[in-house]
């Protein structure tokens, strides 16, 4: 039976794992883990130690909290497929299951696996992996530095010394980040050339680049620039309740934070700076749109833009972005 297929699905959190093993004979296994780096080890030995070495694995993109399980899962051989939470419910609602707790998340997902057998995940190449690690601590010092540079304003004296002793480290370590993911990036050539694709855009510029590239990768991911700003969580949800009551669109913010948080600035400098983007923003204007959903559409077209000259391989051409006059 351990040659045969089982299916597992895993329900992730901050700090578990809740795994459902469904067997070959139709009988499910649990366990938890936590969700660290020995977690994730121990989760492999485990299934290793129940001879379960053919699996296909099925787990909700979360984002920060499923990718290193997934990637260390894919490393051990086993098939991954990282699914999006919507398919996950609607297939728990035609089952008819109605608890939702943990437990009963990873038995779904072990099930949906089975009977949809979705298209398998491919795990980022070495360096991407590299350089998303280097972008999320560079996001997490930039949060330190700004909590400390606001402490400074209600600071008594005598903890002054140790605000700025801890700011001039901070500051010290963002620089060596920058270095490193420059370098990191510098030392490949497909790399490099990527980097000077996104720098092309008007508003992006070293620190964006290098967010973009940590999540697009080396290889075209998306099958559109749509799919891809949907990952950034960046596209528009609608919300209607029945055929009366409608609401306005709203960003789903559904996807990585991360990329939200790395093309704030650059729409902000796009909408007010460079002319394509002061157009975009007139145009938007004057079809009565306001201030955050303009911005909003800004980022939005931004990751639309990154993900086109990537694509294409071509520089970004502010001309064809301009409206033409009439």
């Amino acid at each position: 039976m351990e040659h045969e297929l089982h299916y597992i699905g895993i329900d992730t959190a901050k700090e578990k794992l809740d795994v459902d093993v469904l067997r070959p004979d139709g009988r499910h296994r649990t366990k938890k883990f936590a969700n660290t780096t020995k977690g994730h080890d121990e989760l492999v030995s485990w299934l290793k130690g129940h001879k379960i070495d053919h699996a296909h694995i099925c787990i909700e993109a979360t984002g920060t909290y499923m990718e290193p399980v997934a990637e260390c899962l894919y490393d051990a051989g086993y098939i991954v497929s990282v699914i999006n939470p919507a398919l996950g419910k609607a297939f728990a609602q035609s089952e008819g299951l109605r608890n939702k707790t943990d437990t009963v998340d990873a038995r779904m997902l072990a099930e949906f696996c089975r009977q949809k057998r979705p298209a398998a995940w491919e795990a980022p190449h070495p360096l991407e992996r590299a350089l998303r690690a280097l972008v999320v601590r560079h996001q997490a010092l930039t949060d330190m530095h700004t909590q400390e540079l606001n402490r400074t304003e209600t600071a008594r004296e005598v903890q002054r010394p140790s605000i700025d002793a801890h700011l001039l480290w901070l500051e010290a370590e963002l620089k060596r980040l920058e270095k490193q993911i420059k370098d990191l990036t510098d030392d490949d050539p497909d790399m490099k050339h990527r980097r000077k694709l996104l720098e092309s855009i008007l508003g992006i510029g070293e620190k964006t680049s290098a967010v973009l590239l940590a999540y697009i990768g080396l290889k075209d991911r998306f099958a559109h620039a749509r799919q891809f700003a949907a990952f950034a969580g960046l596209t528009p949800r609608r919300y209607e309740s029945g055929s009366s009551v409608r609401g306005a669109s709203r960003m789903s913010k559904a996807g990585h934070v991360s990329l939200r948080r790395a093309l704030y600035m650059p729409a902000m400098v796009a909408t007010s700076k460079t002319e394509w983007g002061r157009a975009f923003r007139d145009r938007l204007a004057a079809n009565g749109k306001k201030g955050k959903v303009i911005l909003g559409a800004m980022m939005r077209k931004l990751a639309q833009v990154a993900y086109g000259v990537l694509k294409s391989g071509v520089p970004f051409d502010a001309s064809r972005h301009n409206p033409v006059a009439a």
